[in-house]
């Protein structure tokens, strides 16, 4: 056979590569014979019991019958009375405001006091570091907070905090000398 123009080294390596990958195929078909006698017992063997299905729970069926009850999680006869919600304490509005209002309660310190009797008042350092003499009756902190009683270890308050309805609740709160 002469090599022509028709028949190029590229594609003589191509068609020896399909050749041998041919032979080679051919010859992973030949002595299958153990393998496929082995598939042949595998699947003729018995396989593990399946255990059997668990027994089904049988539960007792129950009415309930306090339906027309009133619903534990939501909002009592007492907190949907809006008539509830108007009474009680409510914020002075028209008052002005007094400067230690602006700041949380917790961030003002009680330092001391300066007098006795029923002339005391207590000396409360704002966050900013300034000194403001207070008296009883005076509003501190940014929940109205009233003071109501001056000793020399610590200041009395009534403050007035939402009680969620609409409404108003008193909480009292104090402040000791040299808190924070």
């Amino acid at each position: 056979m002469k090599l022509s123009t028709a028949m190029k080294p590229s594609t003589l390596s191509r068609l020896a590569l399909l050749l041998l990958a041919a032979l080679l195929l051919g010859g992973c078909t030949r002595g299958t014979s153990d393998l496929r006698e082995w598939i042949a017992q595998q699947k003729a063997k018995k396989g593990a019991p399946i255990p059997p299905l668990p027994v089904i729970k049988t539960f007792e069926t129950f009415t309930y019958a306090d339906q027309d009850l009133r619903d534990p999680f939501g909002a009592s006869a007492a907190e949907q009375d809006s008539s509830a919600a108007n009474s009680g304490p409510r914020p002075d509005q028209n008052r002005p405001k007094q400067p230690l209002e602006m700041f949380a309660l917790d961030s003002l310190k009680m330092v001391g006091t300066i007098g006795a009797g029923a002339g005391i008042e207590a000396l409360v350092k704002d966050p900013g570091g300034v000194i403001h003499p207070v008296h009883r009756n005076e509003y501190l902190g940014q929940n109205y907070g009233r003071i109501t009683a001056i000793s020399d270890d610590h200041i009395d308050l009534i403050e007035l905090v939402s009680n969620g309805n609409g409404g108003w609740m008193e909480r009292p709160a104090s402040m000791a000398l040299g808190e924070k």
